[in-house]
């Protein structure tokens, strides 16, 4: 009886509406706009806003998210991709590998007040305001058989500063080893100096990466690492207390470092990168 009273419920929508629903996102969409919202699709088709978006859950359609890319316009681009990958899945026997890069212009922020701490049910707070104390750069080596770091904060990053930093390197790897070293196009990196260290120092060998290609070299992760772990949260009434962050944070990475491992084999990559203009055609 119970059954006999319910009310009768809506049915399914008509499979053409639900092409529409799935093809009006991947069109132009009318006005000024840039791209379709739930909302604008519901009431073009003449549904609720629930319905558009069961369906795009079930095709997996995400018009509100977008990816962005970089593809390099370096003409060695297959041949420095094939020798750094190489470098990290067969590193040469009796050498170091390191990744070297510098991250600017970190800023010691202090916040203007003190911040609420984590709670069941509340986040945690920080003020959106903030005093700038000065700024520091890391100058960084990831050494990829190990996962140790060498760190050095410095005030500018000129040449000047990257020739005493990998001075710093090479006191710190063994002697009798040759120097792999990892690192991208910067013009301080191919300073006329710093190709005269580089003519002093024979064991070193720099290899650069291509150019808009900065995910190939392997620091930029540490970089990423602990600029969530450590800077970003964090307040520093001044430099040296940046500086001091950071270098305790480094000492404490190397107690248990984990070595770095690259997947991804250079055919796979390049294979990948020739599908691109196949798809920007489409």
């Amino acid at each position: 009886m119970r059954d006999k009273t319910r009310k009768p419920g809506k049915g399914p929508l008509a499979p053409a509406t639900v092409a529409r629903i799935l093809a009006l996102p991947c069109a132009e969409p009318p006005g000024q706009v840039t791209h379709w919202t739930g909302r604008a699709v519901a009431k073009a088709v003449g549904v609720s806003l629930r319905a558009v978006q069961r369906i795009w859950q079930a095709s997996r359609l995400q018009p509100h998210r977008i990816r962005t890319f970089k593809k390099s316009n370096d003409p060695a681009f297959a041949e420095k991709i094939e020798d750094i990958v190489g470098l990290y899945m067969n590193p040469p026997a009796h050498a170091v590998v390191v990744s070297i890069d510098e991250k600017s212009q970190i800023q010691a922020l202090d916040r203007t007040q003190p911040g609420l701490p984590l709670k069941p049910g509340k986040c945690g707070t920080m003020t959106h305001d903030y005093k700038r104390n000065g700024t520091t750069t890391l100058f960084a080596a990831l050494n990829i058989l190990d996962g140790t770091v060498i760190g050095r904060c410095m005030p500018k990053h000129t040449h000047k500063e990257f020739i005493k930093f990998l001075n710093a390197v090479e006191r710190a790897v063994p002697a009798g080893k040759i120097i792999h070293a990892i690192a991208d196009n910067y013009a301080t990196h191919k300073h006329p100096k710093v190709k005269e260290w580089l003519a002093d120092h024979p064991r070193w060998v720099f290899h650069f990466t291509p150019t808009s290609s900065s995910w190939l070299n392997a620091v930029e992760n540490f970089f990423s690492i602990i600029t969530r772990q450590r800077i970003r949260r964090g307040a520093f009434k001044s430099v040296s207390d940046l500086q001091d962050a950071i270098r305790r944070y480094i000492r404490q990475h190397n107690k248990n470092p984990k070595p770095f491992v690259w997947t991804k084999p250079a055919d796979v990559i390049l294979a990948k990168l020739q599908r691109l203009p196949v798809v920007l055609s489409v």
